[in-house]
């Protein structure tokens, strides 16, 4: 089958009606292994020249690779003037616009009664799935425009840098799959990629532009926060913990110091946990939003929580600040930065995420039903939403109170009804693709259509676990 048939059948499949028999759910596993085999390099045709990952082409992210953000406002402070008289004698009085310093622009286009919505994100490789890294860079990418309330995006550009490191073998088979999965999740956000850039240098990068054109009905401003505000958070932190983390288990000297605190079954939980929150799209919290009345957002990504609050509240028109009480995160995460003496500064509001949860100001009375909400099953399983904080009076400024209190957050798949399946079907090494497909066999008997979806949604980063009968690993991709 191919992809684009896997994917047709798939999308079928999981219609509102759900899988009716038996044999369309086993079907639809082979198909799902069939998928994962057509992604894999052919271990007899191709000899690998040396061990290959996809996170070995990005190690300046290690070394911190983001502008600190005060310095990054002092580099913006010149870049645009101030052009708003014009822009009202032009355009007409009151039409909102935002500028440089947030997470998209928002201009006022000629055509009157009409904005441009617009943003650009890139993104080093934080796992070594590149199918799965396209997926994270785009919903990355589009965040930015679900942080304003945009839930509709006319178009797409994919950025794109190719390491000079990379042989020639390894470039020809990693970057179409980094392309496809962009691609799959700019077709998932209903929109498409019209263009874009590539470039030789000795990272990967991945990223892109996201585009809208709409009324002003269509976005929030993130400037009408007031006193009285409650904070929603709509994804867990400590995805980039989650990840290095699992990098560790390899590394005997690093895996040695937090082993006390986790095991190696719940660091590929939290892994799996990262990956499927990175992959989600924010697309239902931005719906929601102007259901729920909100009145600032931002996504939170590179800055970490409480850098993006801080430059939230500095946004806000009233004299308002930001109060964080708790902080949801990845089961076990918070232990692991804190036997590590806070190297990822998680509870200290730093640690960056990747393709993160919104921060939304929310009215009081309003914060609690969008939480209920966004859980309900039309809008598929897996969304969250916590409250984590107030806004007060103050000169627009956002803290975390000296002891936060702590949400272990557990992976969802590990809590619902059909939980154990992907972890019965891959955690316990399958030798062969007809083992593989065996322990789906067993385990599709005794699960739903959506568990299902979720093993496909994380096929490729789980496929490094199958090895061959000859005992060759199946690698990601080589």
């Amino acid at each position: 089958m191919s992809t684009r048939d896997t994917t047709a059948g798939r999308s079928s499949l999981f219609g509102e009606k759900g899988l009716q028999h038996r044999h369309q759910v086993w079907a639809l596993a082979e198909a799902i292994v069939n998928e994962m085999a057509s992604r894999l390099f052919n271990a007899e045709s191709y000899q690998p020249e040396r061990k290959f990952a996809l996170t070995q082409f990005s190690e300046i992210r290690e070394m911190g690779c983001k502008v600190p953000q005060h310095i990054l406002q002092q580099y913006l402070e010149n870049l645009q003037e101030s052009r708003f008289e014009e822009d009202d004698l032009f355009f007409g009085p009151g039409m909102p616009r935002l500028g440089i310093g947030m997470d998209t622009c928002v201009i006022p286009l000629r055509h009157r009664g009409l904005s441009l919505v617009q943003t650009t994100d890139f993104i080093y490789p934080i796992v070594d799935d590149p199918y799965m890294m396209g997926r994270i860079a785009c919903a990355n990418v589009l965040s930015d425009l679900y942080a304003v309330g945009v839930t509709k995006c006319d178009s797409m550009l994919m950025l794109l840098g190719v390491s000079n490191k990379m042989t020639g073998k390894e470039r020809d088979k990693i970057i179409p799959l980094i392309i496809k999965g962009y691609k799959d999740v700019a077709e998932e956000a209903g929109t498409t990629i019209t263009g874009g850039h590539t470039i030789l240098n000795p990272w990967i990068l991945v990223g892109g532009v996201a585009t809208t054109v709409c009324q002003t009905n269509c976005f929030i401003m993130p400037d009408n926060a007031v006193p009285g505000d409650v904070l929603v958070l709509t994804k867990p932190l400590g995805t980039q913990v989650a990840v290095a983390v699992h990098q560790w288990l390899d590394n005997p000297e690093k895996w040695n110091k937090i082993k006390l605190v986790v095991t190696e079954e719940e660091v590929e939980l939290a892994y799996q946990e990262a990956i499927t929150n990175m992959d989600r799209l924010n697309r239902t919290a931005a719906s929601l939003m102007h259901i729920f009345n909100a009145h600032a957002a931002t996504d939170i990504t590179g800055f970490g929580i409480l850098g993006h609050a801080q430059n939230l509240a500095r946004q806000q028109r009233n004299e308002v600040s930001f109060v964080i009480h708790n902080l949801p995160v990845i089961a076990k995460m918070a232990a692991v930065s804190k036997a590590r003496g806070e190297m990822f500064g998680l509870v200290h509001g730093m640690c960056p995420e990747t393709s993160g949860g919104l921060l939304i100001c929310l009215p009081r009375e309003q914060a609690a039903r969008f939480c209920a909400e966004i859980k309900s099953p039309r809008y598929g399983k897996g969304h969250q939403a916590w409250i984590i904080g107030i806004v007060e009076k103050g000169s627009r400024t956002a803290r975390i109170i000296e002891k936060p209190r702590i949400i272990d957050v557990t992976s969802s798949q590990s809590t619902s009804q059909n939980g154990n399946l992907k972890r019965n079907v891959y955690v316990n090494n399958p030798k062969t693709l007809e083992e593989l497909k065996d322990n789906i066999r067993s385990e599709t008997g005794k699960t739903e259509a959506a568990e299902l979806r979720r093993i496909y949604d994380n096929m490729v980063w789980r496929a490094e676990k199958c090895i061959d009968a000859q005992g060759n690993h199946f690698q990601h991709l080589l």
